[in-house]
């Protein structure tokens, strides 16, 4: 029987010399007439480790990383086909410490089977939650989806039972599910790592959102940025349509669903949801006025439900193992597991999917490991780069909706991106007005004028003129786009803004900013 060989697809993998490393395998095996069979998989997350290669053995997967093509010939010649010692050994995957702590739900197929496979996927308890769904009364679906506890991944934390429920009640002719891809945060990864790893996820998420509210049709909105997730995800619809999946016939129900990949062109505001709708209809990507919501009016004025990637892919095991399996994980009224996406100046920076409830403290120092470069950690921006920064004094806030906003921050879509001691907070400001006025849509002024002048006034803060004026104009300008700004683009800004002023004082002193080096 040939071996099997894991070897990552995934984009960031393949960045760091994933294909480069299969390539080499493939040559070396064959030179040594050994039989083996190369699977690509998603990645594990641990992308400090990349490209990590993975041997089916008796006791196991047994782990290798980071090899390059370089580092073949030994791994060959050091047995590493049954295991063998070799120093890049990681020993059994399942034990490697950062993937050990974890409680994987959502990701618990990614970097493990083949992304395209429907056999494997099914093998791994895949299509469970949509074939116990399909047994269902539309109703319960959304009354198990409530009771689960599971709130929106992408950001704004909203009930996804509510939100189905409010489209299921909606009388129409017709009704969409859009998935919202369009995963812009800095920091973020989680949406394009399973649409590369666990594509029929989704999938069966977004089907089982349809039968749920009544909706036949299924969008996937995500980004030009990531080609390699749109190619997977447009093959595996394929995949799944020809196995019945999806279409007019879903598993034989007598249910209709199918879905179609839209591609936007990278424009940070369409991650919001009516100004994603605007681009889906081939309209400029602004921000709609609420009411009406998408839930009554979405989607050609249909009732639509808007939800992120990972809160899509959280509802099959829901359906699977059921709401209170789901709910007993996490605290208060955040329930259920996180991937938390650690990037930055890092030791281990990737994906790890837990519980909430953990500390902030505990996963920059225990999981992440501290900075890279050794120095203190400074800063801690959680939720992209509209999220405040939290310093060490705050790494007591455990991970959970309610606790961040408490001390005016917000998990987003659960992006951390670590400073050291070296960053400069006035700096990290004027970023965050400067790309807010990039990226606005335009719609409102707030947004529009708040952040160009925001800009300007922290330009004049480091020349030095009137600095006191100048920072008390910048905290009103802040309370103006805070709650005068039609979207969280506006909305979210002085966030940042207001975090480094508040936690970071002497960072406001006049200075040279040195912008030119960007």
């Amino acid at each position: 029987m040939s071996l099997k060989i894991f070897i990552p697809l995934d984009s960031a993998s393949v960045a760091l010399g994933a294909d480069d490393v299969a390539t080499a395998i493939a040559k070396a095996a064959d030179m040594r007439g050994i039989d083996i069979t190369l699977i690509r998989t998603g990645s594990r997350g641990l992308y400090w480790l990349e490209p990590m290669v993975e041997i089916a053995t008796d006791n196991g997967r047994i782990a290798y990383g980071p090899v390059t093509p370089d580092d073949v010939d030994a791994l060959f010649d050091a047995g590493f086909i049954t295991g063998g010692e070799h120093p890049l050994s990681l020993g059994k995957t399942e034990e490697i410490p950062f993937l050990k702590k974890q409680t994987r739900l959502t990701f618990a197929r990614c970097g493990i089977i083949d992304p395209l496979s429907p056999e494997d996927y099914r093998a791994h308890d895949g299509w469970a939650g949509l074939e116990k769904a399909l047994k269902l009364d539309p109703a319960d679906i959304v009354q198990q989806v409530t009771d689960s506890g599971l709130r929106g991944r992408g950001g704004a934390g909203f009930p996804t039972g509510i939100k189905w429920k409010t489209v299921a009640d909606a009388p129409a002719d017709q009704k969409y599910i859009v998935c919202n891809a369009d995963e812009g945060d800095s920091g973020t990864f989680a949406d394009r790592m399973i649409m590369e790893g666990e594509p029929f996820v989704l999938i069966e998420g977004m089907i089982i959102a349809g039968i749920a509210t009544g909706a036949t049709k299924g969008y996937v909105y995500t980004r030009s940025e990531y080609p390699d997730a749109i190619r997977i995800m447009t093959e595996a619809i394929d995949i799944a349509r020809a196995h019945k999946v999806l279409g007019p016939d879903v598993l034989g129900s007598g249910k209709a669903f199918d879905i179609e990949v839209r591609m936007g062109a990278g424009a940070y505001v369409c991650g919001e949801e009516t100004s994603l709708l605007n681009s889906l209809e081939g309209k400029r990507g602004v921000v709609r006025a609420k009411p009406p919501l998408p839930a009554h009016e979405g989607f050609l004025g249909k009732p639509t439900v808007v939800n992120n990637v990972i809160s899509l892919c959280s509802v099959p095991v829901i359906l699977d193992k059921g709401a209170d399996f789901y709910r007993d994980f996490g605290m208060g009224r955040s329930r259920g597991t996180i991937p938390i996406q650690i990037a930055g100046n890092v030791k281990y920076g990737g994906l790890f999917e837990t519980a909430f409830g953990l500390t902030l403290g505990e996963i920059v120092d225990d999981i992440a490991g501290g900075t890279a470069t050794g120095k203190p950690v400074r800063a801690v921006q959680v939720g992209g780069p509209l999220g405040a920064y939290f310093p060490r004094d705050l790494f007591d806030t455990p991970f959970d909706y309610e606790a961040f906003a408490k001390r005016d921050g917000l998990i987003g879509h659960a992006g951390i991106v670590v400073f050291d001691d070296s960053v400069d907070m006035m700096k990290q400001a004027r970023f965050a007005m400067e790309f807010c006025a990039i990226e606005s849509c335009g719609k409102c002024t707030p947004c529009r004028i708040g952040s160009v002048r925001g800009t300007e006034v922290v330009d004049k803060i480091a020349r030095g003129e009137d600095p006191e004026r100048q920072i008390a104009l910048l905290t009103d300008l802040c309370q103006t786009m805070k709650f005068g700004s039609l979207c969280a683009l506006g909305g979210f800004t002085p966030y940042p803004v207001m975090s480094a002023l508040t936690h970071f004082p002497n960072d406001f002193k006049p200075h040279a900013l040195d912008i030119a080096a960007e």
